[in-house]
Order: structure tokens, then C-alpha cells, then sequence
């Protein structure tokens, strides 16, 4: 690997990214982000979906496939009972986890171990990290207040999950605030409300579970509709 190349990984390393060789002579390029439906696209998608290396034939050439993907993250809005069990989920399945929530009465270590704990307000957390295209953030506090903020936030992101607890009415009123505050029918689609698959989640547990199923399909089905950035010419 060139250290150019390197440099430039390094530098984008809160993004997934697949360094592409020509084997005929080690001509480098990088991919930044999820592929679209071309043949090169096609290969970089089995890629990141199967998180290993892969050579493929493109024409008459052969390619060397290698992805670099930072870890997966879910930023959990709301210290609440379900988010205990999500949390737990979350650890299994191999994401780091930070749980927000400036209620220092339920934001406490002792019912989140396993999870980062950050008592201040969620959008200012939020606006100070580096989300991205492996980032799923959840609220769950059921208190406008503290899910809008970080909702508009979240929206403005490239987060490849945002879902929102809560009712269809609820959610239906959500969608007015945060359009009100300005943002697009595009943006606003990007929420995931009532959160989670529809399996008839009744308990706190059940519906983490319909969480983490809900971000893991859209993790693994959806990420590859994304656009991609080709970084060539080193």
C-alpha cells in the first residue's frame, strides 16, 4: 500500500472504505462509502457486506477488493427501561454503544454496563460527534425536549439508521415539529417511527429486539442503495 493511500484512509476512518488494486500494476483507488449498481460497485457492495477481501475479473483485468470499515456505533437517546435491554443487544452484535441522557436519575452506570454514559444534552453530544455511514441512533426518551434536538441533528447526518419511539400519532406529530424546524420530506423519510419491525414486540426486551433487527436489516439491505465518492488520481 502506498502511504499516500494509507494517509487518505486514515484520514477518512470514520467511513467504510475499499482500497482497490489493478493487479496488472498496482494502480490504487479508493471508494468512500457504499457503491452503486455498476460492476465495480456491485463487488465493493459484497465487499462491505461480507466485511472481507475479494478479487474479482472486471473486462480483462484483475482487482484486489480490501475494505476498511470503522466500528459500528448506536447512540441510544433516552436511559430508559428498553434501552437497558437494547443496549445488552447492541453489545452482542458487536457496536459500540453510548447512551445520552442529562437525567442523571436514570442515566446511571450502574443500569448501562457495557455502554458509554453521557449525561449532557443529546444535541449538543451529538453535534460534536463524528456520525456516519456506521452510526444508528435510536431515542427513545419519549420526551420532545430531548429526542427533537438531537432528531434535527441526526437528519443532518449521514447516519444509516435514526429511529424514534413512540405511537403512529405520536410519530405523526414528531414529523410536524421537525418540518416546522425546516426539514425535507427526503429528511424526514429517513425516520424510522413507530421504531423497529412490526413483530408484536409487547415488552421492553421484545421491543429491543425488534430494534436491533429493524437497524441489522437496514444495515445490511439499505447501505448499498447509498451514493459513493471515487478517490482517484494518486
Amino acid at each position: 500500500m502506498k502511504l499516500s493511500t494509507l494517509g487518505r484512509i486514515v484520514s477518512h476512518d470514520h467511513y467504510p472504505i475499499v482500497r482497490a488494486v489493478r493487479l496488472s500494476d498496482g494502480y490504487e483507488r479508493l471508494i468512500i462509502g457504499p457503491p452503486p449498481p455498476d460492476p465495480l460497485g456491485e463487488a465493493v457492495q459484497k465487499v462491505l457486506r461480507d466485511q472481507a477481501a475479494l478479487v474479482i475479473t472486471l473486462s480483462t483485468e484483475r482487482w484486489f477488493l480490501q475494505p476498511f470499515l470503522p466500528p459500528l456505533e448506536l447512540l441510544v437517546v433516552g436511559a430508559v427501561h428498553i434501552a437497558q435491554f437494547l443496549v445488552r443487544i447492541a453489545n452482542l452484535t458487536n457496536y459500540q454503544v453510548k447512551v445520552i441522557d442529562p437525567r442523571t436519575s436514570f442515566a446511571h452506570k450502574e443500569r448501562f454496563p457495557g455502554a458509554q454514559l453521557i449525561t449532557d444534552w443529546p444535541d449538543e453530544v451529538l453535534s460534536k460527534l463524528p456520525l456516519s455511514g456506521r452510526s444508528a441512533i435510536v431515542t427513545l426518551s419519549h420526551d420532545p425536549k430531548i429526542d427533537d434536538a438531537a432528531l434535527s441533528i441526526a437528519l443532518s447526518s449521514t447516519a444509516f439508521y435514526i429511529g424514534c419511539l413512540g405511537s403512529r400519532r405520536t410519530h405523526k406529530e414528531r414529523l410536524s415539529r421537525l418540518r416546522q424546524q425546516g426539514h425535507s420530506p427526503d429528511h424526514l423519510d429517513r425516520l424510522r417511527g413507530p421504531v423497529g419491525l412490526a413483530i408484536g414486540a409487547k415488552t421492553p426486551a421484545e421491543i429491543a429486539v425488534a430494534i436491533m433487527a429493524e437497524i441489522t436489516q437496514t444495515l445490511r439491505l439499505s447501505c448499498a442503495q447509498q451514493k459513493v465518492s471515487f478517490d482517484d488520481g494518486y
